[in-house]
């Protein structure tokens, strides 16, 4: 990036009088504009407290911090809110729970405990389909990110269908207000209840933000504008920067709309485009405006970029999938050879996670280091799982979610029959399983033996939650894990004792690293249940861990690409049905497709290959394929296609020579 702005970014910067959009093409410096943006406001006149900047990602959060903590000093920067949507909604909850009838510990549901409690419902709700809960799940999701209530949903609901869905929903939400729960898209939608019905509380916000910033505006749903709306207020003191052509994330409820909608609300908005590119070469910047020119635009832009016009871009055909794999790593292995590059040089993406699976096994045998990004998280195991949800439980007993996860792990043997009755019976009271456990009407319904373990593992967590409360945490924290015996579970349920003692350090890394956020950096203690509430949210938001590649090369779907840039990128199976893919064809949703594939074009900063094969196993058929529509949309002159000529006799024997190097330094 050059040290000096370009006008219009400059102009974006210091465009604070107006509501602004900022339309920012992929790699033209957004992020730098808004952290320039937040010096420039605090240096005149603006104190950080009352500056507000949100993203999607903690990893874009984190790095937008580390940026500002470069132009200003500690003092200056002291209360800037530089975070997530999600965190900001959490936030706004914790402060304001009274309000919404919400007990102080408010649990975070993740789409485990969400389907865990669907489960239970679905039963009791007329009409619906025990199998269908995962799509149940994701409805629910659709219509709370498009601000529709349950009542709302209901009177929409015109088949016996929907009806029982949105009767689910209406459940759903009863049952998690009954928990002192919300899950993750209700950390938008509360939010946005909580300002519609107190004005005051509104004004209390919009007083305490005074300018907010957005990043990756193109992905936010119709919630999300709900809440930049009320925070902005009629003043619109805000930026907000996107990239139509960059919105890939329809299936989550963006709306690219958002983007023209802003300036229907807000008749002062100014719109500056940021069109020089600091990534990629002049050609794959042409393919990429071609590509997208056959996508309808509210606003017209055309990359371009001054680091030189670049080699043509090479499409590649093979007979089958497994060829696409063996002549792709071969390219990668040659290329570095030729070059003398890193592996961290290259990325491989595709569309869909399957496909990289043939990759991975060529790259093992060519001896190539590789990382897959959006391998298994810290959070997704079972061990880590397990002493949050006791957690979880020491800081809110009715968390019903974290009562069934612990009740048996380690097994106390209290039956399912036993666990079905007690979940009957507090559904008829309206109370949680813990409280349910200790009461006398409980006695009528369940054996002795049962009440006896139910109250002793309610004493139990009691005892315990107050060691917690009173003393040093997370010295109790780790006589818990002994006392419920935990370390000899994880051996008689492990394969291996290596695997047993693998998941135990987990156990106390994860104790160590909740110690470290509860003494944060201003120095304030955190709260157990302030901790876990974070700890939950950051699960939710980096279920893909953020580790560093280093270098390998890189395999990752166009979906987590999105935000990187690599010098070689290898873009494979550009097939119909594949990109664009075959759901998006019937559905005549093509629009994204392209974005997607637009996204994976301007990863690439100095080399470009397309891939496709011709034919492909579809069911343990082997099916013909048709090269993507896509390739059909790019400027001819720029591609050059090796597979459809015979390479030169002097091309042959120099890739021999630079394999035959390449096996050499392997034996070595």
């Amino acid at each position: 990036m050059p040290p000096k702005l370009n006008p219009q970014q400059l102009s974006a910067v210091k465009t604070i009088d107006h509501p602004l959009l900022v339309l920012a093409g992929a790699g033209s410096g957004k992020t730098r504009v808004i952290t320039e943006k937040i010096a420039y406001l605090v240096q005149n006149g603006t104190p950080a407290r009352h500056i507000a900047a949100v993203t999607f990602t903690n990893k874009a959060a984190r790095e937008m911090k580390n940026r500002v903590s470069r132009l200003l000093d500690d003092k200056q920067s002291r209360g800037l809110t530089v975070s997530t949507f999600h965190s900001l909604g959490l936030d706004i909850l914790r402060r304001e729970h009274k309000a919404l009838g919400y007990k102080s510990a408010i649990t975070m549901f993740d789409e485990q405990d969400k389907i865990s409690l669907l489960r239970q419902l679905v039963n009791h709700v007329k009409g619906c389909d025990e199998d269908a809960v995962d799509a149940y799940s994701h409805r629910i999701g659709q219509w709370k990110n498009a601000f529709i209530s349950p009542e709302q949903a209901l009177a929409t609901a015109d088949t016996p269908e929907a009806i029982a869905a949105a009767m689910l929903f209406q459940q759903f939400n009863r049952s998690l207000k009954a928990y002192n729960a919300v899950d993750f898209d209700d950390l938008i939608g509360l939010p946005v209840v909580l300002f519609q019905q107190h004005p005051a509380i509104l004004e209390k916000w919009q007083n305490k933000i005074r300018y907010l910033l957005v990043d990756e505006y193109q992905d936010t749903n119709i919630t999300q504008y709900q809440l930049v709306k009320a925070l902005a207020g009629n003043l619109g003191r805000f930026t907000v920067v996107g990239d139509d052509d960059q919105s890939i994330y329809a299936w989550r409820g963006a709306q690219p709309e958002n983007l023209s909608q802003l300036q229907k609300d807000f008749s002062r908005l100014q719109v500056i485009k940021l069109e020089q590119n600091y990534r990629s070469a002049g050609r794959i910047l042409k393919v990429a405006n071609q590509l997208i020119a056959n996508n309808p635009h509210a606003f017209e832009k055309k990359l371009w970029s001054d680091l030189g016009f670049g080699d043509p871009l090479r499409v590649l055909s093979h007979k089958t999938e497994i060829a696409e794999a063996k002549q792709v790593v071969a390219e990668i292995v040659h290329h570095r050879f030729k070059t003398g590059g890193q592996y961290g040089d290259y990325a491989i993406l595709y569309r869909g996670n399957h496909q990289s699976r043939l990759f991975e096994r060529e790259l093992r045998e060519s001896n190539v280091p590789y990382f897959i990004s959006g391998s298994t998280s810290f959070f997704a195991y079972a061990e880590i799982k397990d002493i949050l949800a006791y957690l979880r439980l020491v800081v809110n007993r009715d968390d019903d979610a974290a009562f069934l996860r612990v009740i048996n792990t380690p097994r106390r043997e209290i039956g399912p029959s036993t666990l079905e009755k007690l979940g009957a019976y507090a559904n008829e009271r309206h109370i949680s399983l813990f409280a349910a456990s200790t009461e006398f009407g409980l006695q009528q319904r369940i054996s002795e033996k049962s009440q006896h373990r139910l109250s002793k593992f309610c004493d139990w967590l009691n005892q315990t939650a107050s060691k917690i409360e009173s003393g040093d945490s997370f010295a109790a924290i780790e006589k818990m894990v002994d006392e419920i015996h935990y370390p000899q579970w994880l051996n008689e349920n492990s394969k291996t004792q290596a695997a047993a003692e693998r998941k135990l350090k987990n156990v106390y890394e994860l104790i160590e690293w909740l110690q470290r956020i509860a003494g944060n950096e201003q120095g304030e203690e955190k709260t157990l249940s302030e901790v876990i509430a974070k700890v939950m949210l950051l699960d939710i938001l980096d279920r893909n861990q953020e580790q560093e590649a280093g270098d390998q090369v890189s395999l990752m779907t166009l979906h987590a690409a999105k935000g990187l840039e690599f010098p070689h990128v290898f873009l494979i199976g550009m097939e119909e049905n594949l990109l664009p893919h075959q759901n998006s064809i019937e559905t005549d949703n093509i629009e994204e497709e392209r974005r997607l594939a637009y996204v994976g074009i301007t990863r690439a900063q100095k080399t470009l290959t397309f891939s496709y094969c011709t034919h492909r196993k579809r069911y343990g058929e082997m099916a013909e394929c048709e090269p993507s529509r896509f390739l059909a949309e790019l400027p001819e002159e720029d591609l050059e296609w090796p597979n459809k000529k015979q390479l030169p006799p002097e091309e042959i024997k120099q890739r021999g020579k630079a394999s035959l190097a390449a096996l050499k330094s392997m034996l070595k």
